[in-house]
């Protein structure tokens, strides 16, 4: 029955099973893994006068009316009874429900849910569900599971179904060894999945979701050993030597800090062995990631191998391009492989690639595209991991022959999510900033600072400085958001800022047009630039010294981050200004965190605890688990445990039999 298709259970037709294809759900075991999104807990009934307004309560009470009726309209009746209990009174009503009157009787007790509303003295208890008392209690009386819908799809479909299909949850086979069950006491598979569908009490649910999770994340787990474990089983044919690197560093305007060595130390390791680097490199917003990246890179150059970056955007490659040539100084050979260059620059490169007289090769995604061939590539750099994804980085390590793969990520994540997000890479922290940068002092203000704010950018602005003006997009492309934001710096540049120069960026522009821009800006030849998120990623102008975000609160905390990143590349003071729209209690707090820290460690864990990982990742990021039923930051605590169990089932501690062996394989 568990491989059946919905349409076996009663009462589901084809049209029932189309709207459970809508969420998912095509066989009788899809819907056993369907699983609650909430619960009603209809256990417990309340007295009358104990039921408080807008609170969902389970009521017992006698039917002391007979069924009334008014018209309020051609269109909608209310039906309406008065209840009572031994603690006082109360009435229900339900909009249009003619059946009410066949359904409720006078003198009867029935068990009754639903929101209680008070208007004045009296209350009212708004479209209840209800059962008499004597009969046997199928919606109230219990905890009751609350599925995720789409149109045409109700509880009631899903309650009903979902009966039926749990007599086929003794057919599931658990795949987790007994030994493993009895070392983290994991009730077994039947009983999780029935209990996390009806469970009899919290405890019960408790214990089924625990196991669930646990099974998931074990999976997770898994499932990135295999991956990390079939990447160290290749092997490279040669290693690099890293003595050169003193050479590199020492030829710096400035002193690498503390954890900057402590990282380069790492890569060195990975690059002098036989078994190719696979590794993340976290670090905060100006950390100092990219010469980190860069002494790397040099070392392959030196051993007469080619090394690669691929950054996520041609602003940002551009960038590179510019600081590598500096910091190379004529002894490694930078090239720059864009897809808006015209079609006779870019051979030229490909020729330089093949050939092997480009020694370090910087660009977009137009590194992996089937016309580069490179001659010996022996390290692969990706810039901001979010953006590429597994998918990318193998793209351009396949370009040569098990290279060296480095990773870099602006967006600190905590390790232990690390661990998973990245779990077929090894993981190096640069934890601290270069000495004598400032924190960007940040202040969260309303609508009603908005001429100070405008008055305090055009006194920086008149000693010589430069500002960003962040404003909002729903989605690119969206034509109503884009207009706004073209008019709102269309008011800027003619009433408020009429006689400095102010300019538009935003994603849609022309890559010619946006490269321009930002090269003006960079200049010094336009005072404030409007922009959507388009600076969010690695932009280094250090004459601004102000950004102003609109709408603060559209924004996740560490996309707010890395956006006030774009500021305090200099030594003067700089400044972050947050305009927030928004009153409620969540948009304060996030606005706090920002204000009271500069750490992205430390942010990125409220902003986990706050949105949780699906909003934080965004639901559009590549690499991010699709779990079930498994929070990544609220069940840090079983995430732990699974790897931990991972561990004790790879090295063979646990006593697992040949054919429970064979059950786990299945889960990966």
């Amino acid at each position: 029955m568990l491989h059946d298709n919905i349409t076996a259970l009663k009462g589901i037709g084809a049209a029932k099973a189309k709207l459970f294809e809508k969420v998912g759900v095509v066989t009788v075991q899809d819907l056993l893994y369907y699983f609650p999104r909430g619960y009603e807990d209809r256990t417990k009934t309340v007295p009358i006068y104990e039921a408080y307004d807008s609170q969902t309560v389970c009521i017992k009470a006698t039917v002391f009316s007979a069924v009334r009726q008014r018209r309020i309209s051609k269109t909608l009746s209310l039906y309406s009874v008065e209840l009572a209990d031994e603690s006082g009174q109360m009435q229900a009503t339900w909009f249009n429900n003619k059946y009410i009157k066949n359904s409720i009787h006078k003198g009867e007790t029935y068990i009754f849910y639903g929101k209680v509303r008070r208007i004045g003295p009296r209350k009212t208890m708004e479209n209840p569900i209800f059962e008499r008392l004597d009969k046997p209690q199928v919606v109230t009386g219990k905890i009751v599971p609350l599925y995720p819908l789409t149109e045409g799809l109700t509880q009631k479909i899903v309650q009903t179904a979902m009966t039926q299909a749990l007599d086929a949850a003794a057919e599931l086979s658990d795949p987790l060894p007994r030994s493993l069950l009895a070392r983290y006491s994991l009730v077994p598979l039947r009983q999780a999945v029935e209990n996390i569908h009806f469970p009899s009490d919290f405890e019960a649910f408790e214990q089924a979701r625990r196991r669930l999770v646990f099974e998931e994340l074990l999976t997770l787990s898994l499932s990135l050993a295999k991956i990390k474990q079939g990447k160290t089983a290749q092997r490279r044919e040669t290693v690099l030597n890293t003595s050169c690197i003193e050479e590199f560093t020492s030829s710096l305007p400035y002193r690498l800090t503390r954890a900057q060595q402590t990282v380069l130390g790492e890569i060195c390791t990975d690059l002098s062995s036989h078994t190719p680097m696979n590794r993340l490199v976290q670090g905060d917003v100006g950390s100092g990631k990219t010469v980190v990246a860069a002494a790397a890179m040099y070392v392959a150059a030196k051993n007469g191998c080619q090394a690669a970056l691929m950054a996520p955007t041609e602003i940002l490659a551009r960038q590179h391009y510019e600081n590598f040539v500096r910091m190379m100084n004529g002894r490694a050979r930078v090239c720059l492989l864009i897809g808006s260059m015209r079609q006779k620059e870019k051979e030229a490169v490909y020729e330089e690639i093949e050939s092997g007289s480009a020694d370090i090769i910087i660009g977009t995604h137009a590194m992996i595209q089937e016309r580069v061939v490179y001659k010996n590539l022996a390290l692969v750099v990706t810039d901001e991991q979010h953006r590429f994804g597994v998918i990318h980085r193998d793209a351009i390590a396949q370009k040569g022959d098990n290279p060296h793969v480095m990773v870099m990520s602006a967006t600190p994540i905590p390790r232990t999510l690390a661990l998973i997000l990245y779990g077929d890479l090894d993981i190096s922290i640069i934890d601290e900033l270069p000495p004598g940068r400032k924190p960007v002092a940040t202040y969260a203000v309303g609508e009603s600072m908005r001429k100070r704010i405008y008055a305090f950018l055009k006194k920086h602005i008149d000693n010589g400085r430069q500002a960003y003006i962040v404003c909002p997009l729903i989605e690119e492309t969206e034509n109503a958001d884009l207009k706004n934001v073209a008019a709102y710096a269309k008011t800027l540049a003619e009433k408020v800022f009429p006689t400095y120069r102010i300019a538009l960026l935003h994603s849609r522009l022309p890559v010619v047009e946006k490269e321009a821009l930002m090269t003006q800006f960079k200049k010094g030849n336009i005072d404030i630039l409007v922009s959507t998120t388009v600076i969010e990623v690695g932009v280094d102008v250090a004459n601004a010294n102000i950004m102003v975000i609109e709408n603060a609160e559209r924004f996740g905390l560490s996309q707010l981050h890395q956006l006030r990143g774009r500021v305090g590349r200099g030594s003067e003071q700089s400044y972050c200004i947050l305009f927030n729209q928004s009153d409620g209690e969540l948009a304060k707090k996030r606005m706090q965190i920002l204000c009271e820290s500069n750490d992205g460690f430390v942010i990125s864990e409220e902003d986990l605890k706050l949105r949780g990982p699906g909003d934080f990742f965004g639901t559009k990021q590549h690499g991010l688990p699709t779990l079930r039923i498994a929070n990544l930051f609220s069940d840090m605590d079983i995430l732990k445990e699974a790897q931990q169990a991972a561990s004790l089932l790879q090295s063979g501690a646990l006593n697992v039999s040949a054919e429970e062996q064979a059950a786990l394989g299945q889960l990966i």
